[in-house]
């Protein structure tokens, strides 16, 4: 006769089963923690978790390892920062979408950023202004910005702002242009003007891009535009930025349009796969 384990069986399984080691659960709990905390922050670092939430920063690694294995979270391709995926979007709408479209991103800006050299940003729309999600400037060569992930960009003076008013619906762009004047920002005034803004847009459906190259915002710098559509609607912008005393707005446009516009189609038909 062999021998066997006895088997639980009814109440008395159920209550063995429900039994967990401390350790266990305090894994769990901490590892729910840092899911919520990245799904509010919409990305983090891992030293952000530990402080926020008071655990060991080597724990905040372990339980990202273990939720990444899982498929809920995602390390971004441009920086030591760590976002939710879409997997995890029934936990909160707040970045799911926007985690998505940095996930696909990434590796198209790592390949394109061999190619074009001077530091290339993807930038989402947020309450009225363009936010940066993924940036180049890390690894560019010729960038003299750092720690730009998270920055905002004004959407008259800035290119990628540019870029997402003048390839947006009619309706989102006059929501956008009313709040903007009820802000009331007075280096914001010029551009509101309705025949200098429309000048603006439409050039920018002309090329395909947007420009700023005027010293209206950050002079030392110029910048090009170019948005990601899916379904017919902006989901992002690419910028690409240079030292505004290294080449002229003209040749930017020529020699870096089209290139950026390529990139854009590639992040759109990420996105959209």
């Amino acid at each position: 006769m062999t021998e066997e384990t006895p088997k639980t069986t009814g109440h008395a399984a159920g209550r063995t089963a429900g039994r967990r080691p401390p350790d266990a659960v305090r894994a769990l709990t901490r590892g729910l923690s840092i899911l919520r905390k990245i799904n509010a922050m919409g990305e983090a670092r891992p030293g952000e978790l530990a402080a926020a939430l008071g655990i060991p920063r080597p724990t905040v690694y372990r339980l990202l390892e273990t939720l990444e294995d899982a498929g809920y979270v995602a390390w971004s391709p441009t920086s030591n920062r760590v976002r939710v995926t879409p997997l995890a979007a029934s936990l909160g709408d707040g970045h799911a979408s926007r985690s998505a479209i940095c996930l696909a991103a990434g590796p198209i800006l790592a390949e394109f950023d061999r190619q074009l050299v001077w530091p290339i940003d993807l930038s989402v729309y947020e309450n009225a202004a363009m936010v940066i999600q993924e940036t180049t400037h890390g690894r560019s060569p010729l960038s003299i910005d750092r720690a730009m992930i998270g920055y905002r960009l004004p959407m008259l003076r800035t290119s990628a702002g540019r870029a997402y008013l003048a390839f947006c619906g009619e309706e989102k762009r006059a929501l956008i242009l009313a709040h903007l004047a009820r802000l009331g920002d007075p280096a914001d005034q010029p551009f509101l003007e309705p025949a200098r803004l429309s000048r603006l847009l439409d050039q920018a459906r002309r090329d395909g891009v947007a420009l700023r190259d005027a010293g209206e915002f950050r002079p030392q710098t110029a910048s090009i535009a170019a948005p990601v559509m899916k379904d017919g609607s902006v989901a992002a912008c690419v910028s690409l930025i240079w030292i505004s005393s290294a080449m002229a707005g003209a040749k930017a446009m020529a020699g870096y349009g089209p290139p950026l516009i390529d990139l854009a189609g590639r992040i759109s038909a990420a996105i959209s796969a």
